[in-house]
Order: C-alpha cells, then structure tokens, then sequence
C-alpha cells in the first residue's frame, strides 16, 4: 500500500512539473503517431469544522438499541474531511478515459459490500468513445443517470454538502451507458466526459445505462451476490445557461438483497425511483428545483419517500454569495392503516465566500472557476417528526437527513 501511495505521489509531481494549464487541472500534451493526446490531472479538498446536535442525530435510528449513530461528531465542535480526491482524464483522439479516487473512503471487500465489485474510493473509472455529440458511449464506473443535483460534481455544489434526497438515486455503478448533449443545435462543445449539465448548451440531451445491481444506493441492501441489474434513463433540454429541464427514470431490480434459492421474495421487490430538475442561472440570480419520488425502498414493498428541493443563490458582491437550500421529505413504510406516514425538513442557511475570483461576471463558467478556493458555511435547520425519544411514535422514517440543527464550515480548494 506504501509502494502505491509513493508511486501515486511521483506520477503527482511529474504531472504537476510538467504542466501546461493551470485553469482546469494540469494537462501533459503528447502526440502518438498521428493522434494527439492529453493527460490532464486534477483534484479536489473539502476541510470542515462541524457542530451541533443535528450532526450526532444525521444516521439512521437503530432499532435493536433504540439509539441514534453519534459518530459523527461531538455537539460542540469536531472536524472532518468530507472529500479528498485525486483524478485524470485522458484524451486521445475520439478516445476519452477517466479514473478518479477518493482517500476518504475505506478500503474494503467489493464483493461483499457492493455490486460496482469495485473498492468504495474508487469514484469513476471508465472509457468512452465520441463519435460525435449524439452518441457517446461509456463502459465502467460511472454515476448512473439519476438525480439532478447528484450528477453535478461534488466541488460545484451550491452548499457544503449534498442533501439526504441524495439517498434516494441509484449512485454509481459498472455499466454500459450512452449519452448525447447538446443536440439539434450547432455549436456546442460535449467533450465526452459529462455525466449531468456539465456546462451550458442550447439543444436536447439523454442517457441510457444498464449495470449491475445498484447497491452502493442508500435505497438498495448491499448484498454480496450480483442477482439482477439496475437501469436508469434521462432527457433533458438546455437553452443556454438560463433554463435546463431533465427529468430521469431508475430502476434497482432485488432491492432488498438477491437471494439465490428465490430471487423475488415478497420482502425483495425491485427499487425505482422518478427525478424531475430545473436549473436557470440568471446572472447574480441562480434558482434550482428537484423532486424525487421512490419506490419499494431497500426492497421493502410501499416503503416509499418523496422529496422536494429548492435553491437559491444571490452574489451580493463579485464575491459572497448568499444561499438557501431546502430540502422537505414524506416517507411511508408499508401499506398498513397503522403505518404513519412521516415528514422531515433540512434547510441550509448561509454563503459561499470565494477566495479566487479569475472572472468579473456570473456566468456558470465564471462561478465555476470561483469555486476552486473558497469558504462555505451552513446553518442547517430542521422541521418535522424530529423525535429522538423511542417512545414517540413519530419519528422520521425516510433515509438521512438531520433530526436536529446543525452547522458546517468548510475550506474547499480544487486544481
């Protein structure tokens, strides 16, 4: 494990000595024969200081000892890291691969913990080949085409931290996907790596992808056996940087763990879920909305949740934004006239402090270069059946979220 981390760590230096742009990671340049190729290397950090109640109440409650997970954090203060990631992209000709690895994660057994049958800090791992920009098609490790706010990378979020409505999309997987962007306009640039609304385009847009069973979902029991497949479909529409429309459609089959000897048990029913996004970026004005709705959660027949979501950003200055994010969920586990139907909410408060700002204006292009320094606090609010106490029999029952208030102060920098 040393020899690889110092080997990871040389390649690190010999990209960055030798690099030839500083602006979207640091990229070699070298021609193979008669096809140019491009190496590009790039990472990301996200530094927190935590607090409050919320952050030992955020997992899910334990039935067996009628408790709360409190390894979060102490209520006081604690600190974490959120993502510490390195990555590359290589280009070579029509040619596109991507590899990109989070330290943060544990090093554990895929087999038994999830069907991408690859270790958690793997991320993406893929290659595609761009015929042009309607058809595009990747195989490997990639974020499946569901969610909104999921597909948008984790250094351009518009809060600290992706909300528990997160835990409701098929996360990644190995696959086989194809993609197209930007279609019916001329113009537009697609690259090959986009995973969501990457950038601004005028035109439509989809994906398809079938993979192995979604199991690193919150919504799918990880299993150790690859019975059945997982499938997500997406179409969306851009017009410019003012108005993206998607909306998805996803598939987990055996949610509840494949078992071999019955694969479809009455308490193993397949996962699926609807997403529905709009995103406008209105100058110093940007405004998002997402609604989820799932289905058979972990397997669980009409163990359903729904979730609305609403942002708003505003730049009061060329370099302070203030942001509002909420996040309200419904979940019912069973059918039964007994089973109540729960509510929770989690609103994040607060800004975004950019400490480099290499443009003027507030296109999505400019506020993603403002993004590679800057300070991001939250205040997390929370409403609804927020009891803590077992013998309340309102509490919570979707997947995530904050039971209590919370706050988070994070560092980000990104190369």
């Amino acid at each position: 494990m040393k020899k690889n981390m110092i080997k990871l760590a040389a390649g690190a230096a010999t990209v960055l000595l030798m690099a030839t742009s500083a602006h979207a990671g640091y990229t070699m340049k070298k021609k193979v024969g008669d096809i140019d190729t491009k190496l590009t290397f790039f990472g990301f950090a996200q530094l927190e200081a935590v607090g409050g109640q919320g952050m030992q109440l955020k997992n899910t409650y334990n039935k067996t000892t009628k408790t709360y997970d409190a390894n979060r954090a102490d209520t006081n203060l604690a600190f974490r890291a959120q993502r510490i990631r390195l990555g590359w992209k290589y280009v070579a000709g029509k040619v596109r691969g991507k590899v990109f690895i989070d330290f943060n994660q544990k090093s554990n057994n895929p087999s038994a913990t999830n069907g991408a049958s690859v270790p958690n800090y793997v991320k993406d791992a893929f290659i595609a080949y761009k015929f042009n920009n309607a058809i595009i098609p990747k195989l490997g490790l990639i974020k499946m085409p569901n969610g909104m706010g999921f597909t948008m990378p984790g250094w351009n979020l518009d809060i600290a931290e992706r909300g528990f409505d997160k835990s409701l999309v098929l996360e990644r997987n190995l696959g086989f996907m194809v993609s197209g962007r930007g279609i019916g306009w001329k113009g537009n640039k697609v690259n090959g790596f986009e995973m969501g609304h990457d950038r601004a385009w005028t035109g439509f847009g989809y994906d398809v992808m079938v993979a192995n069973q979604a199991s690193r979902s919150k919504a799918v029991t990880k299993t150790s056996a690859m019975g059945g497949k997982s499938y997500a479909v997406r179409g969306m529409f851009d017009y410019t940087e003012k108005l993206h429309v998607e909306a998805s459609y996803a598939v987990s089959q055996n949610a509840g763990g494949y078992v071999a000897t019955n694969p479809t048990p009455a308490d193993n029913q397949d996962y699926s879920n609807i997403n529905v996004g709009i995103d406008s970026n209105l100058g110093k004005l940007s405004l998002k909305a997402e609604y989820t709705t799932a289905h058979n959660i972990k397997g669980i027949k009409d163990y359903d949740e729904d979730t609305y979501t609403a942002t708003a950003g505003y730049f009061v200055m060329p370099n302070l934004e203030l942001v509002a994010k909420t996040i309200q969920g419904s979940a019912k586990k069973g059918n039964a006239v007994t089973t109540p139907t729960t509510k929770l909410g989690n609103t994040y408060l607060g800004f975004n402090l950019f400490l480099s700002q290499p443009y003027s204006d507030f296109s999505r292009k400019a506020k993603k270069a403002r993004n590679q320094q800057k300070i991001v606090f939250n205040y997390i609010v929370t409403n609804g059946d927020t009891a803590i106490d077992a013998a309340k029999k309102a509490k919570w029952s979707g997947l995530g979220g904050y039971l209590a208030n919370a706050f988070i102060v994070q560092y980000q920098f990104k190369f």
